[in-house]
């Protein structure tokens, strides 16, 4: 396109004074001033989005003594606080979502026996906790547990005891210097360092 092009004729910007909008700029809001109101200055809490109109100088006097918390108590002030972290949303504990529990605690408060019928009822099957779930045992670990010559379901004295057992047994030093178990030692060595760091002992 060239400079001289008739379209560049028809493109014009208005000069700064013409883009501002045409009107008197409200006075000032403070009590005797009639200066003109450049500023805007928020009414406080419960009240949102509504402003005081104010001069520049009024605006910092009103700043420097403005509280949004003023008349709260401290414990409703860190209420307030901590809700604005989740822009005061209701929120919920990871997993907390309906358990069985959460069912029972709400049937349990239900004058008119609605979740009853839901079976939500005042019976034991709801207000009993399940019983706690056997800890789940990694291929890893199973065969760690082979090495020791153990149940997956040995407690941590046996595990130790089996442990020290196993070292006697298979150390050079207990066998006259002889190396030929020493690969079984060292397998076991690691099978219970392994259950160590898995917290079975």
């Amino acid at each position: 396109m060239k400079l001289d092009s008739p379209l560049f004729n028809r493109i014009r910007v208005k000069p700064e004074q013409e883009r501002k909008p045409a009107g008197a700029v409200p006075a000032c809001q403070w009590p005797g001033c009639a200066c003109e109101a450049t500023h805007r200055a928020p009414k406080g809490r419960l009240r949102e989005n509504q402003y005081w109109r104010f001069c520049l100088e009024h605006v910092r006097e009103y700043n420097s003594s403005y509280n949004y918390f003023a008349g709260m108590s401290e414990d409703a002030v860190a209420r307030y606080q901590k809700d604005a972290v989740t822009g005061h949303r209701p929120t919920w504990k990871m997993g907390f979502n309906g358990s069985v529990d959460d069912f029972a605690a709400r049937a349990s408060h239900d004058p008119f026996d609605v979740l009853r019928e839901l079976g939500g009822g005042r019976g034991r099957a709801y207000t009993e906790k399940p019983a706690q779930e056997a800890r789940q045992v990694r291929n890893a670990e199973r065969k760690a547990f082979d090495t020791l010559g153990l149940e997956v379901d040995a407690e941590a004295s046996e595990i130790k005891a089996r442990f020290k057992e196993l070292v006697k047994r298979h150390h050079p030093d207990a066998n006259g210097g002889d190396r030929s178990t020493e690969d079984h030692l060292v397998a076991v060595i690691q099978a219970y360092n392994y259950l160590k760091s898995a917290k079975f002992c």
